[in-house]
């Protein structure tokens, strides 16, 4: 059986994932795409109750290391329990997040460096992306569009200083990626940027 596509999606706080993911669902529907929609930290029950810990608001004291760790422990569950399985089916999988999050937001906006994320997600990270599409929109216009940054879970509310860092973390991951990281400039409207994403997935040949 041909192996299914693995597509992710990346961008900062507020940047429109939520909205831009449910457009490909419907997109994927329509073409008859036979697709899973997961997202990380999460997917399986173990993954998900990892979420619920390495986001909540009261883990204030969590150290970088601790958390870096804990997104790679949810990915590991994740690739094995759900990603690889869906995707050697045949299934194209789309993911909301994947191990760029954690480039962005431990390797560069904690200070963990890239090459420390990429070691401890050697075995975790076991699926790589086909594409990954990154929705190009700076924290002080994502945050616009959400309302502010002073509400939300444990990383939303981690300031813009922590949220600057994550969005050039990203253009790192951009920068060393080309040939998978597709930048998709989200300044426009959302019927703009739509057609953005769906020339992409066309383009690499995923629907």
């Amino acid at each position: 059986m041909k192996r299914g596509k693995f597509v992710t999606f990346e961008g900062c706080e507020g940047a429109g994932k939520s909205r831009q993911i449910q457009f490909v669902k419907e997109l994927f529907a329509a073409r008859g795409v036979d697709f899973i929609l997961t997202r990380e930290p999460g997917g399986p029950a173990i993954s998900e109750k990892i979420r619920a810990f390495v986001l909540d608001v009261n883990n204030a004291e969590m150290t970088a290391e601790c958390e870096a760790l804990l997104y790679a422990a949810a990915r590991a569950q994740h690739v094995k329990q759900l990603i690889l399985p869906a995707l050697e089916s045949g299934k194209t999988v789309l993911c909301d997040r994947y191990i760029d999050s954690s480039l962005a937001y431990q390797g560069y906006a904690r200070g963990l460096g890239m090459d420390y994320i990429r070691a401890i997600n050697a075995a975790a990270a076991e699926a790589l992306p086909d594409v990954t599409l990154f929705l190009d929109l700076p924290p002080a216009a994502a945050f616009a569009r959400k309302g502010g940054a002073d509400r939300g879970d444990r990383l939303e509310v981690s300031g813009m200083d922590f949220h600057e860092k994550v969005y050039a973390g990203y253009l790192e991951v951009c920068a060393r990626f080309p040939e998978r990281v597709v930048r998709i400039d989200c300044s426009g409207t959302k019927e703009e940027t739509r057609a953005k994403i769906a020339a992409a997935l066309q383009e690499r040949g995923i629907c």
